[in-house]
């Protein structure tokens, strides 16, 4: 695989990389991404989630039995998920363990129970598969997928099933969503330990032209000053950029007037770039140009083919 390097003294790729799978296309497409993504020597845990079918369906005590029986094929499926997983991960240099949460037992939800697991472990990044326009895994959707995209402490790669993953290095064309916060900077700092010299990285910033202010302010007068926090953005980006690799561009990308967001001009753009990973933070300024926040990072995870790695500016201010 092509080898990132050090950049401003942080370290490179994480070394301690939690990956929650299932028995999913979605979770085997996020571990062949993710094989690509571990360092020689590093720590992986496996993780999979057994839900409580108690609550799932709670009823009286004549099925209580059946339900009974039902957990047990759910553990049967996470313990067989896991050994699939460590098997496709057999050939790297990677220290690996697995753990079954089982929640019968633990009592809490599956966002909890992620939380926890990424926390105690001390997790560096969190991988996770995604189905097309359903959030996160089977077991991890609608409701969940916004709640971990918050309160998630570490890093998330989150891979859509639709996506393949038909190279066999790091990627090599990164697209990095910015818009002049120290968030958005702290999120591009942190994205760049996945690149190499000649890594191709792209920053965009999206002008929203559907901005409902334009309704007293003339669209024409915003959009101007759009422009100009676009560069701005980019002048604080591009430096940065230039340290990790010798192939940096950036791009200002427009929102149409009407049935648009910025979340489908990223990914749009990502798109037509031929992205192999979108970086972007999850709260970003709270002014007039609020567009890179959790609301939008949410909705990008939803609708994008292209992997998506999503950073707390206190991930990356911690050089976790």
């Amino acid at each position: 695989m092509n080898s990132p390097h050090p950049v401003d003294g942080m370290s490179t790729l994480p070394r301690r990389v939690l990956i929650a799978v299932d028995s999913s296309d979605a979770s085997r497409q996020a571990l062949d991404y993710a094989r690509n993504l571990l360092p020689s020597g590093c720590d992986v845990r496996l993780v999979s989630v057994a839900e409580n079918p108690h609550t799932l369906f709670p009823t009286g005590r004549r099925v209580g039995h059946m339900l009974d029986l039902a957990r047990d094929e759910l553990l049967r499926d996470a313990v067989e998920a896991l050994d699939r997983a460590k098997r496709s991960l057999a050939a790297c240099d990677a220290h690996i363990d697995t753990e079954v949460i089982d929640l019968a037992k633990r009592g809490n939800d599956v966002v909890d129970a992620l939380i926890d697991a990424a926390d105690t472990w001390r997790a560096d990044l969190m991988v996770v598969g995604a189905r097309q326009h359903q959030g996160l895994q089977r077991w991890a959707e609608g409701t969940v997928s916004e709640p971990l995209t918050r309160r998630l402490r570490c890093p998330m790669l989150v891979v859509p099933q639709s996506y393949s993953a038909t190279h066999s290095e790091l990627p090599e064309r990164i697209l990095f969503a910015v818009d002049g916060s120290s968030q958005s900077m702290s999120a591009l700092q942190y994205g760049i330990r996945f690149a190499a010299s000649d890594t191709e990285l792209r920053a965009v910033y999206v002008i929203d032209r559907a901005v409902r202010l334009s309704d007293w302010i003339p669209i024409d007068s915003l959009e101007d000053s759009f422009v100009g926090e676009g560069k701005d953005a980019f002048a604080a980006a591009e430096p940065v950029l230039a340290r990790a690799s010798t192939r940096v561009s950036t791009a200002l990308v427009r929102t149409n007037r009407t049935n648009d967001d910025v979340a489908h001009a990223i990914v749009r753009e990502a798109s037509g770039w031929d992205a192999q990973l979108i970086v972007m933070g999850t709260h970003g300024r709270r002014g007039i140009t609020r567009w890179i926040l959790g609301s939008v990072a949410g909705r990008v995870l939803q609708i994008t083919q292209t992997p998506l790695l999503l950073i707390h500016a206190s991930d990356a201010d911690s050089g976790s």
